[in-house]
């Protein structure tokens, strides 16, 4: 069994060390570690899981370095739901996610927040039990807990026109380029709005289940 840290008590903010369960919840925040890469668009499924652990009043990550990757904790109900940053690079997340989640039926409680090429900024979508992609952070996590049946939840990274048309990089050289860029200013605003909607699905998923999560998500 895996070790999590959760929050047990919100007035002092200590920590109880608790054995992981297949009912605890675990998201995670896809990124690079390091300020060089703090504010870049692959950074954003980071980004929006500590705006998500402030937005909670989650305590302080704490590192566990047997894992490779920050933590913390918090309840959403009656659910205990560990946060869990890598500090592992993107394409080897799931080194981190596998240290926490240690079965298939433990993946039904697995949350991976990240970022999407192939949607405009500003939008977002859940999936469950869906392909990568070609995001090699979700590849890097579905080979590491064996199973795509977990709950992603997908942030748009691109640019788009007036109209509404993606504006996304083409080929591999400018596709790297550009997911390695930082966010400007007014994006980074916009962000934080699409980051409420994240919060919102991640509970949602967690109460209610990922099915009724992307039927009121994915409208």
């Amino acid at each position: 069994m895996s070790r999590i840290w959760i929050t047990m008590n919100p007035d002092t903010h200590d920590f109880y060390l608790l054995e992981s369960r297949d009912m605890a919840w675990v998201v995670v925040g896809l990124g690079n570690p390091g300020k060089e890469y703090e504010n870049t668009r692959h950074n954003t499924g980071r980004l929006a899981l500590q705006y998500f652990s402030r937005d909670n009043g989650a305590p302080a990550w704490k590192e566990d370095k047997k894992s490779r990757a920050l933590s913390t904790g918090i309840r959403v109900g009656r659910e205990m739901v560990a946060l869990i940053l890598p500090e592992t690079y993107m394409n080897t997340s799931g080194a981190a996610v596998r240290a926490f989640v240690k079965s298939v039926k433990a993946a039904e409680h697995l949350i991976v927040i990240q970022d999407e090429l192939d949607m405009p900024l500003g939008s977002l979508k859940l999936s469950f039990n869906r392909g990568s992609g070609g995001h090699r952070g979700i590849e890097s996590v579905a080979k590491a807990v064996k199973t795509k049946r977990f709950t992603r939840v997908r942030v748009g990274i691109s640019r788009s026109t007036a109209t509404g048309k993606l504006r996304k990089p083409v080929g591999e050289k400018d596709v790297e380029k550009f997911i390695l860029t930082e966010f400007k200013a007014h994006e980074l605003t916009e962000l934080r709005s699409v980051f409420k909607k994240v919060g919102a699905a991640i509970e949602a998923t967690i109460k209610d289940g990922p099915q009724a999560a992307m039927n009121t998500f994915n409208q």
